[in-house]
């Protein structure tokens, strides 16, 4: 162990002074679900809200029910940027040989074609900047971000352009209709029926 994470006892994580490494994210006792490495730095997820964890559902049911044959879709796994950085987006999709067996924990960052983060209040900042600047620094082809305005989900579709940053190319209140990476249509207002 690198550092010392006590938190069933109370007391906070002490970092070694290098930071946390990837490995760490897998071997240190007592670490939350949902634990970032940021920098060397552990990043704690707070509880997420009610439309959060619908929307996740959602996005993962509809992505795997229209992703081609070749592609895999899958929720809430890390994802390694490098041996200080690792994130995990609420849906990701990658090519199905980056499935290498049941008990794999992570991606590599390269193998990730898309990444969906669904906005909390705890995550607004990192969903909005911080997340899309290492996506697109590391190559990963689209973004969405799905946030809920006014009670209807919005999702902002990214693309990675030539000059290596995203631009939006679908912004959708409500009904989700796009045709890359791939064709799919997602009511993201029925999420307000479930």
């Amino acid at each position: 162990m690198t550092g010392d994470l006590t938190l069933a006892s109370g007391r906070w994580p002490v970092p070694p002074g290098s930071g946390y490494r990837f490995d760490d994210l897998f071997t240190l006792p007592d670490l939350p679900r949902h634990t970032e490495l940021l920098d060397g730095g552990l990043v704690f997820v707070a509880p997420q809200p009610n439309y959060h964890s619908l929307l996740v559902w959602l996005l993962e049911a509809r992505l795997r029910a229209a992703g081609p044959l070749g592609l895999r879709v899958r929720r809430e796994m890390i994802v390694r940027f490098s041996d200080r950085t690792a994130l995990e987006p609420d849906v990701l999709v990658v090519p199905a040989s980056a499935v290498r067996s049941p008990t794999q924990a992570s991606f590599e960052a390269d193998e990730v074609l898309l990444a969906v983060e669904v906005v909390s209040p705890s995550s607004i900042e990192r969903d909005r900047d911080l997340k899309p600047y290492l996506y697109a620094g590391a190559g990963i082809r689209h973004y969405w971000r799905v946030e809920w305005e006014s009670g209807t989900p919005t999702a902002f579709c990214y693309r990675l352009g030539s000059d290596g940053r995203y631009e939006l190319i679908a912004e959708r209140r409500g009904l989700l209709a796009v045709d890359e990476p791939f064709a799919v249509e997602i009511d993201l207002a029925s999420v307000e029926r479930l």
